[in-house]
Parts: C-alpha cells; sequence; structure tokens
C-alpha cells in the first residue's frame, strides 16, 4: 500500500519532467554567461574611462541621497535634546567617577 501511494506522489510531481526542465535551465544559463562575458568586455572599455566612472560615482550618491530619511524641525529637536542630555549624562558619570577614584586615592596616600 505505501508503496502504492509513494508512486502516485512521484507521478503527480512528474519528477522526469522536471529534472529535464533543470537541465534545460542550466544549458541556457551557460549561454547567458557566455552573452553576458562579451557584453562586459565592452563595458571594460567604458570603465576605463575617468569621466565616464565618475558621473556613475555622481549617478549612485545622487539615488543614495533620494533615499535617505532626512528629518523634520520636530524630529531634528528631539534627536537633539537627546544628544545634550546624553552628553551631560555621560559627563556627570565620568565626574562622579573621577571623585570617587580621587577619595580612595587620598585614603591610600
Amino acid at each position: 500500500m505505501a508503496e502504492i501511494q509513494k508512486k502516485k506522489i512521484n507521478d503527480s510531481y512528474n519528477v522526469g519532467k522536471t529534472i529535464e526542465k533543470r537541465k534545460t535551465k542550466k544549458q541556457d544559463n551557460s549561454k547567458k554567461k557566455i552573452i553576458s562575458n562579451e557584453t562586459n568586455k565592452s563595458h571594460d572599455k567604458k570603465k576605463d574611462n575617468f569621466i565616464t566612472r565618475f558621473r556613475i560615482f555622481c549617478n549612485g550618491v545622487k539615488s543614495e541621497f533620494l533615499r535617505v530619511h532626512w528629518p523634520n524641525k520636530n524630529e531634528m529637536i528631539k534627536y537633539s535634546i537627546a544628544t545634550i542630555c546624553f552628553i551631560i549624562f555621560c559627563a556627570l558619570f565620568f565626574y562622579c567617577i573621577d571623585i570617587v577614584f580621587a577619595f580612595f586615592q587620598s585614603l591610600f596616600h
């Protein structure tokens, strides 16, 4: 009974056909690689030009700037206040640590 069910499962998935499809896809990919290598050679000549490379770089920078989320006025105020509070907290923390170490140093000296 289990063998019949396995056969039905294998038949329903058409295992043989998928293997053939994989082989043809691999052959198609190898053809694409050959074509892409030929086009890369032509692109290498273009990339050798400094001005072209600089334009590509500038276009990349421009696209990245468009993706940046720039904070509005209210967010900028909140972030600035949080930064100032953090700096004050760290300054007080290290000042207290310095006082404690100075106290212990005066006891043992």
